[in-house]
């Protein structure tokens, strides 16, 4: 099977795949493959944080040209996975000097599917783009096509509890995959002293209970697949729930606009997680750090894209209240703004990520915010 992410997520989501079970598993470019069985594609689809599409691959062939393509789709037994009061739908990403249209490749894949059809039964199956029977995806890299079922259907960073948003929310599963790459795992604090919507708190927490994100999801592609199997896939999902735990670590935000405050506790609330949760409305640059014990301070700053704001003096500002209000914690921030921005916060990062936030590359940058100078924590250290 193939595992969909986004740049940067490859080894956070490997890992996550070797920890549920996975065999075999193969970063790639914005994609991990993987081995499993039936019941493990149902696990992965639930439980995986900074996956966004799960394709079971179905097979691979040789392509010249459209006609080739046409001919090679024919080939496959369509009934074996549709029938003609069903619908589908096509998605095709290419890679290839041959083919440089991903949309024609599926209107082509559509049509030979169609005539398949038409050809045996005198009939054929609909086009359905939201919500398909079976959702194909034609892959094309080079001269080679794969032809993949899609059994997520609707993206996986779509968790559900999200009802209300800022301007510039950050999608879920890059919130979660911040998370785990700044190394929270439950244990300790996490403070997002710019929460908006509060979805890097959800994503913090469903970390530190083990709850899986796409639990309480209403529907997976592979629901509606002839060979679904409902008892296998319900004793899956109350595994998953057996291993829900309970956390003792403080999970908090900060908002100085009330109405983000507002829309953050309805989708806390939306996703179950208000005991585990707390918001405040404060301004974090008249702030000092609340928690005691280790603590992981993650935020995701405006950039200057679609919240105006002055962004040196702002991130000048970050940097002078991390310095002066939160010794002894380690920071992160991702922003994609490298000149006006990361060079105005005047702390040495310990740690740059690339990552991309949409189509916006940025940095997720780690500051490691020593109690008194680096020198005097580095010598305690080495004393005891």
């Amino acid at each position: 099977m193939l595992a969909k992410t986004m740049h940067g997520l490859e080894p956070i989501l490997a890992k996550e795949l070797r920890n549920l079970g996975a065999m075999h598993v193969k970063e790639g470019i914005r994609n991990v493959t993987f081995e499993g069985d039936t019941g493990f594609m149902y696990k992965a689809n639930m439980a995986l944080r900074t996956a966004i599409r799960i394709l079971k691959p179905y097979k691979s062939f040789k392509v010249r040209d459209e006609h080739d393509l046409y001919k090679q789709i024919q080939r496959i037994h369509w009934e074996d996975f549709l029938y003609t009061d069903k619908t589908f739908a096509v998605n095709s990403t290419v890679s290839s000097s041959k083919f440089t249209h991903s949309h024609y490749v599926s209107l082509k894949t559509k049509d030979a599917i169609v005539d398949y059809f038409r050809d045996r039964y005198d009939a054929r199956p609909s086009i359905d783009l939201k919500h398909p029977d079976l959702a194909i995806n034609i892959h094309i890299q080079n001269d080679t096509c794969t032809v993949s079922f899609d059994s997520s259907g609707e993206s996986l960073h779509k968790r559900g509890y999200r009802a209300a948003t800022n301007i510039a929310p950050i999608n879920e599963a890059l919130a979660a995959g911040l998370v785990l790459l700044s190394g929270y795992d439950g244990t300790q604090n996490l403070l997002d002293p710019m929460c908006g919507s509060g979805t890097i708190l959800i994503e913090a927490a469903m970390i530190a209970v083990n709850v899986p994100p796409n639990l309480n999801r209403s529907e997976f592609a592979f629901e509606k697949w002839s060979d679904f199997d409902a008892d296998l896939f319900n004793k899956i999902q109350d595994s998953l729930i057996q291993k829900i735990r309970e956390t003792h670590t403080k999970i908090i935000g900060f908002d100085k606009a009330p109405s983000a405050i507002r829309k953050a506790k309805d989708n806390i609330k939306n996703a179950d997680l208000s005991e585990f949760i707390s918001i405040e409305n404060q301004d974090f640059f008249k702030s000092s750090n609340p928690l005691d014990g280790k603590t992981i301070v993650l935020f995701n700053p405006p950039y200057g894209e679609r919240l105006q704001v002055d962004i040196p003096v702002f991130y000048g500002k970050i940097g002078d209240t991390l310095k002066q209000g939160y010794e002894g914690v380690d920071a992160w921030l991702i922003t994609s703004d490298f000149q006006h921005g990361l060079k105005k916060v005047g702390l040495r990062t310990s740690k740059k990520i690339q990552l991309y936030n949409g189509s916006l590359e940025c940095r997720f940058v780690k500051y490691e915010m020593y109690r008194g100078s680096k020198k005097a924590s580095k010598n305690k250290k080495n004393f005891s």
